[in-house]
């Protein structure tokens, strides 16, 4: 019989994935039009049929190497329990401001009431006041849920819910917390930021930007989706009351262009001594800082500018060797794949990873440090065995998702690794 809860532990980015929280694309995805693709945060409209056929190869991989939670099942089971129903109904509805429609939702089936919360609720036009809002949705579809990295990240035994930087993904961390919280499914604690920072509009952090390097570094991204306000709440939520060292290296990004939104999509560790990196950001001179935080018994101890994020990971011991994305020869292919998320990683073990199949410098960079290159057709078939490789990129064809603006690390959360 499979154990009734999960006890969550993430300790680093590579060790070996045993379990992952995913959100299938559904409707939600192609409930919009181009005049609010941009309120979505989408820089186009998704072919959903495509984009299925796209996730149900990361999907498939992920399911022959751990254990898959899907975020519309687990909202189904919460739903159906009474009180926790009304808790989570009663928050989305106070603050997105649609409380006369409480009652109705309350009285839906659980199945119906998880696809109204992830697919949208359309306005039920009775007053003037509505027939006059340029409004279809009152509660809008989550039409970025299916990145479920963004709006958690687990970081040791500690699930953190993120404060989104746009109120369109509000509903998402709602959802995610009330999952997490749920003692039927996952041992742990939760830490919401939205709790912490007392809801101050100053503060914004998103999981792309949470990456644990080890289990006494994080490294945090800085820019448009999280904010320095967040870093320091977060740092003193984590460590106080803690002894010991602790580090953390936040990389400053730039606010535009939009592939730039996390740090996941300029670095992200393969292997236990390989990072994949967009080589302008990362080791170029720039005026972004790299900035190294001293956390000493839950105090901070020191804060030093340094070079990069390389350099500063080998002063702790743990040397990485830059592999670069778009491959070493244009800067032309390292933009253009950087834009495709081509520096955005998914290990499941150490040394083997997913990826976007388009960009091809960037596998060829990684064919050439001794990576094999692999369909994820061939794994989901049993044609390659994972168990018995050695360092191998899994790849997935990605037309549609990339579109959504982030690669497979962005579509995963994952809530134990070994």
């Amino acid at each position: 019989m499979e154990p009734k809860n999960l006890t969550l532990n993430v300790q680093s980015e590579i060790g070996k994935l045993e379990a992952v929280m995913l959100h299938y694309p559904g409707p939600e995805v192609e409930n919009m039009t181009p005049k609010n693709a941009q309120r979505a945060l989408y820089s186009d409209i998704l072919n959903l049929s495509i984009a299925q056929q796209e996730y149900a190869q990361l999907q498939g991989v992920l399911k022959k190497t751990s254990r898959v939670y899907e975020v519309s099942d687990l909202l189904e089971k919460l739903l159906s329990i009474p009180e926790q129903r009304f808790l989570l109904l009663q928050k989305i509805c106070a603050t997105e401001q649609v409380e006369d429609y409480f009652d109705y939702l309350l009285e839906l089936p659980a199945n119906h009431l998880a696809k109204v919360l992830i697919e949208g609720l359309p306005m039920q036009v009775k007053t003037l006041t509505d027939f006059l809002k340029e409004e279809y949705y009152a509660l809008q579809p989550l039409y970025n849920f299916y990145f479920t990295r963004d709006t958690s990240v687990t970081i040791g035994n500690t699930s953190l819910v993120c404060k989104m930087a746009n109120a369109v993904r509000v509903r998402e961390s709602f959802i995610m917390e009330a999952i997490l919280n749920c003692s039927l499914f996952f041992t742990g604690k939760t830490t919401n930021m939205y709790d912490v920072s007392q809801n101050n509009p100053l503060v914004k952090i998103e999981g792309g930007d949470v990456l644990v390097a080890r289990e006494d570094i994080l490294l945090i991204g800085s820019g448009a989706r999280t904010s320095p306000q967040a870093v320091d709440l977060l740092i003193n939520e984590l460590c106080k009351g803690k002894s010991g060292e602790k580090h953390i290296i936040v990389q400053q990004l730039p606010e535009t262009p939009e592939s730039f939104i996390h740090l996941d999509m300029v670095f992200t560790l393969l292997d236990k001594n390989t990072a994949m990196i967009y080589k302008p950001l990362i080791m170029g001179n720039n005026p972004h800082k790299t900035v190294h935080i001293k956390v000493k018994d839950g105090k901070v101890a020191g804060i030093s500018q340094v070079n990069n994020i390389p350099a500063a990971l080998k002063k702790l011991g743990m040397e990485v060797e830059p592999i670069i994305c778009g491959g070493k020869a244009d800067d032309w292919d390292q933009e253009r794949e950087q834009w495709h998320s081509g520096a955005n990683f998914l290990a499941i073990a150490p040394g083997k990873v997913l990826s976007y199949a388009r960009n091809v410098h960037t596998l060829e960079e990684l064919n050439k440090n001794g990576f094999e290159i692999v369909r994820a057709w061939d794994v989901i078939d049993g044609k390659f065995d994972l168990e018995t490789a050695e360092k191998c990129v899994i790849t997935l064809d990605g037309s549609e998702l990339p579109r959504g603006g982030g690669g497979p690390r962005c579509m995963t959360m994952p809530l134990r690794r070994e």
